[in-house]
């Protein structure tokens, strides 16, 4: 059933979802939740500085994703480079033993 069908029928009428977060009133909206006006108590500097703060962050996240990066493909160049050097190993002591 769509809403006004069940509020009309079966007399549901839930409104629009709120919530108060850290003082900001939130409304649930077209599927996204967004402040209602005049309901931030902050400052806009603080937005700013929190805005830059995430910034910051995000980029620190990226950068620490490509040295994990550089990392695993480090890990995986030492493991194929250690893998060889046992093969060789095996097979000089197999020669060596059908020399014997």
């Amino acid at each position: 059933l769509d809403r006004s069908t069940r509020e009309i029928e079966l007399g549901l009428e839930y409104g629009i979802p709120t919530m108060n977060l850290a003082g900001q009133s939130l409304k649930f909206e077209n599927g996204q939740w967004v402040a209602e006006s005049g309901s931030f108590t902050g400052d806009r500097r603080e937005m700013q500085r929190l805005r830059k703060r995430n910034q910051q962050l995000e980029e620190e996240n990226n950068l620490l994703r490509l040295k994990v990066d550089i990392l695993l493909d480090m890990l995986s160049e030492t493991t194929a480079e250690s893998h060889l050097m046992e093969k060789e190993l095996e097979d000089l002591k197999n020669h060596s033993r059908r020399r014997k």
